[in-house]
């Protein structure tokens, strides 16, 4: 879809949501330079054998169709520019789902409206009229975005060559609710009524629409599904569609996918599906039973009239247990009992801690009930805000004026700004009564802000930042930058959020080098402003000041467990894995340090138990696990009945900040879905497409009946060496807790680490150490998938490229997709074991060519 660019920033702008200033690169974060000779498509993150423009944004695949031995893939793109904006649909398509061509925009914006996401239909009847029956026209159905409004309303293009050119209904839109939140129609033929069904996501309210049609121009409303599942975020780009289950062609059942962002299983985007039936007008999704969580020891369940042996600092929680919700607070539920741990006392501008006394950890897990903001713990950040360190103040923004910085354009006026500007929303964090503020006339006004030369000698530049996440080396940046002649080598830019706070470059190899700041917003859409304050050099790095709302597990004055709310008032269940403490001391800090919007907590039910509690989130079903699997829809007409599926391989939790140059966004590999039978509920199953194998190169390593023991990390060998890789690989468990393989590994630890963990049952990938990954504080981390060994055996499939590794488990029900940016150089494959011995059965590495040569 892509409205959720436009209505995500005005919902955070409403909301005031604001993250913790996340890890910041001690180098440039613009991507790589391309030399000006670099052939296309041989870029240093390029992927070789999934789909990427030639150069510019892309986002959602839209308008999946086959006709006429070809297989179409539309996508949201921006002609313009390699950060979102401008929505239009571009084009490609492919024989074999693999090697694609890409072809002129089809869809473009204009003055009135961006061409948001949608489906397309071959019309093979003419039942629109705007072709014949021996020429049928391609339909494009896509949501356009009314610039002047917001309004999402669903409208139709025709094509009658093949999608080469077409021609907007002049009867558009063909729905329109009014709604700004309604979009992404999935239109398909339905043969048992000789009707048109489109299946149309109502996002913000967690449900989808479905609609009937003679003509594609006249719709009628059938019904709705939802609230359901995962609703953490708003629902987008829905498809609904038959499988067979377990192949059996007399029992088919029907799969509504719900992408959703946020909230997904990893954190941010992500492709929720249900199983149900469809009757031709209603879906109903299969009943999953009601959940019990694990039974276990309560620690602390807030039914007391006070918090007991718990203390509090601050005013956020109050003096003893709420009852629900507090004043001004709305309607809260899904606590247990009486009372809860709440800290919107004084709203969301109180702060506070709740801490338990110290505990000695006896369980395997600590369960508990967790609501409120999505604001999480981030490493490194203090309490509280102590004086900046002692120093050089290079500008405070006190005087009433730049003094001699030099402006251009118009974003930051002719003077600091005294706080807060017109239409914005609450800005904190600043020191004294002035600060950089490029709100200046809204996010709309661009231009740079440049300190005089000034000499690098002391070892730390430190300063306080706010406002958009846009970094240098994207399109359009909000960023600060530290500029040795002449060149870019430090960058930071805000984290959407209004809230200042400190961030720090470590210079010590710049000493005694001439140097100059330059504050950037050359961005004019949403948060398209920076704000900054306080400018000096230091030999002591600043830490920045908590803004998490969290709960947190303290070993040895460490915390190392965290869980957050997720922006809603209703609390469900989270879980510390506490076995690797055992025997230890700890305490549980219930930590609001923040003050703008969802700026609050809400705790319950601290249990002690040997099982760990699922959410709701947990217990949703997923196409995919990974960081990296989203607006996943499927092909219509393929030919064999064939269901294939794409996703938009990215995270709108840091797809702008990707360091890719002159495109970024890819999409998934095809994977061909299908309906299965694992202990005892049906599962959504994908598998790579077959032609991805025509890449595979003659000559594949293997490796066969290998014993791997603790700490051995036993090379395939050289050979197996690459950067697009094939693996398919089949382990026997014998004891080892973790066995699995690592890929694009490398000097200075790279890796990227694939693995199996017998304690939980879970497949997984970490990609903490798997090149780039300080860009955004969301991107490093582990994602696990549920996934049972079948006779004693895990097998895995990996297809590794230039910048992603997608890794299926067992016969496809685990799949985990993950963008990865490592060193070029970076191409080594370990097989490891970890506290114990695995058995190798067989591996096999296939090297793949391009898709592009």
């Amino acid at each position: 879809m892509s409205s959720r660019r436009v209505s995500r920033h005005a919902r955070i702008r409403m909301m005031a949501a604001v993250a913790t200033v996340g890890a910041l690169s001690a180098a440039p974060l613009a991507p790589q330079a391309v030399a000006a000779d670099t052939p296309p498509y041989s870029e240093t993150y390029r992927p070789q054998f999934h789909f990427t423009p030639e150069k510019n944004w892309m986002n959602d695949p839209n308008g999946l169709v086959y006709y006429e031995g070809e297989y179409h893939l539309f996508y949201q793109y921006n002609p313009n520019g390699n950060s979102w904006g401008d929505m239009s649909w571009g084009h490609a398509v492919s024989k074999d789902l693999v090697h694609w061509t890409q072809l002129p925009l089809a869809l473009s914006y204009d003055d009135n409206e961006m061409v948001f996401s949608g489906s397309a239909v071959v019309d093979w009847d003419n039942t629109t009229g705007f072709g014949t029956k021996e020429n049928p026209p391609m339909v494009a159905i896509y949501t356009s975005y009314n610039k002047d409004t917001g309004v999402q309303a669903q409208s139709i293009a025709y094509s009658t060559d093949r999608g080469r050119t077409w021609t907007r209904y002049q009867g558009n839109p063909v729905i329109d609710i009014g709604s700004k939140d309604f979009r992404d129609p999935k239109v398909q033929w339905y043969a048992p009524t000789k009707s048109w069904l489109m299946t149309v996501s109502m996002s913000a309210e967690h449900k989808v629409r479905f609609y009937s049609s003679k003509n594609l121009k006249d719709w009628n409303l059938q019904s709705e599904f939802g609230p359901s599942g995962a609703t953490g975020g708003v629902w987008e780009c829905p498809d609904l569609f038959p499988l067979a289950v377990d192949g059996n062609k007399k029992k088919i059942k029907w799969v509504l996918v719900v992408n959703i962002n946020p909230g997904g299983i990893a954190g941010g985007s992500a492709a929720q599906y249900f199983v149900g039936d469809f009757d031709g007008k209603k879906f109903t999704a299969d009943d999953k039973g009601t959940y019990t969580p694990p039974t276990g020891t309560v620690v602390q369940d807030f039914e007391g009239t006070d918090f007991g042996s718990w203390t509090t600092t601050g005013t956020a929680f109050g003096t003893a247990p709420a009852a629900g919700a507090v004043d001004g607070q709305g309607a809260v539920d899904g606590f247990d009992g009486k009372g809860l741990a709440n800290s919107f006392h004084s709203g969301d501008a109180g702060t506070g801690t709740l801490t338990s006394p110290s505990f000695t950890v006896d369980s395997k897990y600590l369960n508990f009930k967790v609501g409120g903001g999505r604001h999480p713990h981030v490493d490194g950040t203090v309490m509280e805000q102590g004086p900046p360190p002692a120093g050089t103040v290079l500008a405070d923004f006190e005087g009433g004026t730049y003094g001699d910085w030099t402006t251009t354009g118009d974003a930051f006026g002719t003077a600091p700004a005294a706080g807060t500007l017109p239409n914005q929303q609450e800005v904190s964090g600043f020191l004294g009564s002035g600060l950089v503020n490029s709100y200046l006339n809204g996010d709309t006004t661009t231009g740079t802000l440049t300190s005089p030369e000034f000499t690098l000698d002391k070892d730390y530049v430190n300063f306080l930042v706010g406002g958009g996440n846009h970094p240098a080396g994207s399109d359009n940046p909000t960023a600060v930058e530290l500029l040795v002649d002449g060149q870019v080598v430090r960058s930071t830019t805000g984290q959407d959020g209004e809230a200042l706070n400190w961030a720090s470059w470590d210079v010590k190899d710049l000493a005694g080098k001439k140097a100059q700041i330059k504050i950037v917003d050359d961005n004019s859409g949403g948060w398209g402003h920076l704000n900054v304050d306080h400018i000096m050099l230091s030999d002591t790095q600043a830490q920045p000041v908590s803004q998490e709302t969290s709960v947190n597990l303290i070993v040895d004055g460490k915390v190392v467990r965290s869980a957050t709310g997720s922006n809603s008032e209703t609390l469900d269940w989270a879980s510390f894995d506490m076995r690797p403490y055992a025997g230890k001391q700890a305490q549980i800090q219930i930590v609001d340090m923040n003050t703008a919007g969802w700026g609050h907590l809400l705790a319950d039910r601290f249990t002690a138990a040997d099982t760990a509690a699922k959410s709701v989130v947990q217990r949703a079903d997923w196409a995919d696990y990974g960081k990296d699997y989203y607006a996943a829809v499927s092909w219509e007409n393929a030919p064999g009945d064939k269901r294939y599926m794409i996703g938009w391989m990215n995270n709108w939790d840091y797809g702008g900040a990707i360091p890719t140059s002159p495109w970024r966004g890819a999409q998934s590999i095809p994977r061909e879905m299908a309906l299965r039978t694992v202990d005892g509920r049906i599962r959504l199953i994908s598998q790579p497409v077959n032609s991805v194998t025509s890449l595979r190169q003659p000559h594949a390593v293997s490796a066969s009946g290998v014993t791997v023991t603790s700490a051995s990390k036993t090379l395939i060998g050289p050979a197996a060496k690459g950067k697009a890789l094939d693996i398919q690989a089949t382990f026997s468990l014998e004891d080892a807790d973790r066995f699995g393989l690592k890929v694009r590994t490398g000097a200075n630890g790279e890796e990227t680490v694939i693995g199996y963990d017998t304690t939980t049952q879970e497949l997984y990938v970490d990609r903490t150490h798997s090149g780039a990954v300080d860009f955004n504080s969301t991107f490093p981390g582990v994602q696990t998938a549920p996934l049972k060994a079948e006779n004693g055996k895990v097998k895995l499939r990996i297809l590794v490229d230039w910048s992603s590794v997608e890794v299926f488990g067992g016969s496809g029900e685990a799949a985990i997709t993950d963008q990865i940016f490592p060193d070029p150089a970076s191409q080594g494959v370990q097989v490891f074991a970890e506290n114990g011995t695995v058995k190798l059965d067989k591996a096999v590495v296939w090297h793949l060519g391009s898709a592009h040569e």
